[in-house]
């Protein structure tokens, strides 16, 4: 099998570094985040679709600091908007707005229109130094809530409603929440082939 392999992931956001942890805790590997190592540049996500960010941010990482890295890229699609807020889904009410003030300006545009269909879609990168990638992707369908409901999760979980279980994502636990969100199987599937993974990261970094 050889020596574990490093893989950073590609965020400072501690939750979401122990949850890749927990799914890939049977491989060897060993998981940083940017926590990690010293102060970075900035990473650039300017691109025109949740693949081209997800890209971005993992092989810009991978480039600065010498190993593997994975970085994740997703938001809300909305039928009737014509598929925003999409990848501008965290900004979509402004620079430093709450995740309060974005839904409730999602509501605001939704109002009075009856095709509530949208997705949350998630796109993971994995990429090496010279700039190969893998990915993966997955969505979770659902519909646009007339107001917001529940207290879990975040960003536009209270009004993104689930039909099958009949409940907003905040009103999921978040092991419900894991098993059918974007986010969750995108994970899944990534773990589900990390063998794989593991296999490709040694042939592009034969060094390691």
């Amino acid at each position: 099998m050889g020596l574990p392999v490093n893989l950073v992931i590609a965020t400072r956001n501690k939750g979401k570094t122990s949850e890749i942890r927990s799914l890939l805790s049977d491989f060897p590997i060993n998981i940083a985040n940017l926590d990690d190592f010293g102060p970075i540049p900035e990473m650039r996500e300017d691109g025109k679709t949740f693949d081209e960010n997800a890209y971005q941010k993992a092989s810009f990482a991978a480039k600065i600091l010498g190993f593997p890295a994975l970085a994740d890229d997703s938001g809300l699609i909305v039928d009737a908007l014509g598929g925003a807020p999409g990848v501008y889904s965290a900004r979509y009410a402004g620079k430093n707005a709450t995740d309060k003030q974005r839904y409730l300006k999602l509501l605001e545009e939704m109002k009075g229109i009856t095709n509530r269909k949208a997705a949350f879609e998630c796109v993971i990168s994995i990429a090496v130094p010279g700039g190969a990638a893998l990915t993966y992707e997955a969505r979770c369908e659902g519909l646009i809530a007339e107001e917001p409901r529940g207290s879990n999760g975040f960003g536009y979980d209270p009004v993104f409603y689930y039909p099958p279980l009949k409940k907003t994502f905040a009103e999921l636990s978040q092991e419900e929440k894991n098993r059918m969100s974007h986010r969750g199987k995108a994970l899944r599937e990534l773990q589900g082939e990390f063998d794989k993974v593991l296999v490709w990261i040694r042939q592009q970094m034969p060094e390691i």
